[in-house]
């Protein structure tokens, strides 16, 4: 196992993460023996980051069950406050308490405020959250503070900035070296000094797949072969600003892969021959895409509050991934959020006032473009979907704030 030290807490972390959202299932909830087994191996195994959060049904407590046994105090452990389920003040205290209860410790090294934008950390600051961390901090329920992020580079600039943040958890790989914070959110974080975790390295498992055939055609020239999700993964790993690679593993095969993988990835290992390699995969998929949107956010903002590059991101998402978790996905990020609340951003919302054209680096015809996406990502399934499932998952997250705040109550 190669480890990487974070800067900014002078912790030794293994470059490969256990990311413990996708753990594997058992009929509808996860399959606890398994992977009970499966953390546990891999920490023998020179694994010492584990990465869940309170989103994740059963994650935490699962996670609380696999390091008993003396694996906690192997590891440094990671979870999420979810800004969704803070509607004031205490409840950031108390939805820290319940996280520590379902994890069997009495800290969190790596504590994040789950998937903000610039507008959730003004609120949550708004509601005391230097506060409320500073306190943390002093009485050692968590040792260092960070962010997870799908925003823009904008966005995670302004985040980045406002805050003395010890790490960041940002969406990096092949596929998105310009969408989100990207490459030059890495670059920007690691200069002021955060450590940064990558996460969807294979986006989503995507670029985990057998891939088309003319796209293995190009993996197949490479002189040392490697299987797609190990090429993707060491690509990131040659990043040397990148301290943390978390990957969703729930299959022993992959597991054994990856960790042989990061027994080997050196920054700067990979050769100028396997670079471009890459970057005629890269190009190739990119072929494969519908728009050739950048995310380069100079369209933005849009006069009727649509999110260019995210509907695009989820339009190219269709022919690359699962239509289901990316109609999904789309109905989140755009549609309003999992309960409605959140402001809309969908591709239907363009007027075709054309402003985005004129800034367009790539000279796209955006309106057109987002005509077109609306018809496949707004179709009669996701109206469904909205009308039926957000109540559900409304229902679910105000349950679960109960829940969770109960709990807390009750300790």
């Amino acid at each position: 196992m190669q480890y990487r030290t974070m800067k900014s807490t002078g912790d030794k972390l293994s470059i490969l993460g256990f990311g413990c959202m996708r753990l594997p299932r058992k009929g509808i909830g996860i399959d606890e023996e398994r992977a009970v087994k499966q953390i546990r191996s891999a920490i023998d195994q020179g694994v010492n980051y584990l990465d869940t959060a309170l989103l994740y049904p059963g994650s935490e407590a699962l996670v609380g069950k696999a390091l008993a046994d003396g694996y906690r105090e192997k590891v440094k452990l990671a979870t999420k406050l979810p800004p969704a389920q803070v509607k004031k003040t205490e409840d950031m205290e108390k939805l820290l308490d319940v996280q520590l209860q379902k994890l069997q410790t009495d800290h969190i090294d790596y504590y994040l405020f789950h998937s903000i934008t610039a507008s959730d950390w003004k609120r949550l600051k708004d509601l005391g959250a230097a506060d409320f961390v500073r306190k943390a901090r002093a009485d050692g329920r968590i040792r260092h503070i960070g962010f997870s992020t799908h925003s823009g580079i904008a966005d995670f600039k302004q985040i980045v900035d406002d805050y003395a943040w010890d790490f960041c958890q940002i969406q990096y790989n092949i596929l998105d070296e310009t969408n989100q914070a990207g490459k030059a959110g890495l670059e920007y974080a690691a200069a002021r000094g955060l450590g940064v975790v990558i996460m969807e390295p294979l986006r989503g498992g995507s670029l985990a797949r057998a891939p088309p055939k003319e796209i293995q055609a190009i993996w197949d020239e490479a002189e040392v072969k490697r299987s797609p999700a190990e090429w993707a993964l060491r690509w990131v790993w040659d990043h040397p600003e990148v301290t943390v690679v978390l990957s969703g593993m729930n299959d022993e095969k992959h597991i054994e892969e990856n960790l042989r993988a990061a027994g080997e990835a050196l920054p700067r290992s990979l050769s100028a021959k396997e670079i471009a390699l890459v970057n005629r995969v890269k190009e190739a998929y990119r072929k494969k895409l519908k728009v050739g949107c950048t995310g380069c956010q100079y369209c933005m903002p849009c006069p009727a509050g649509v999110n260019i590059p995210g509907c695009f991101e989820s339009y190219n998402n269709l022919y690359l991934g699962s239509p289901l978790q990316t109609k999904i996905m789309y109905m989140n990020h755009a549609g309003g959020g999992m309960d409605g609340t959140s402001p809309k951003a969908l591709a239907s919302q363009c007027i075709g006032c054309g402003k985005c054209v004129k800034k367009c680096t790539q000279h796209i015809d955006i309106p057109a473009e987002l005509k077109q996406a609306a018809k496949e990502l707004e179709g009669l399934d996701v109206k469904l979907m909205a009308l039926f499932i957000r109540p559900l998952l409304g229902a679910f997250m105000r349950f679960s704030r109960w829940s969770n705040v109960r709990k807390a109550r009750a300790k």
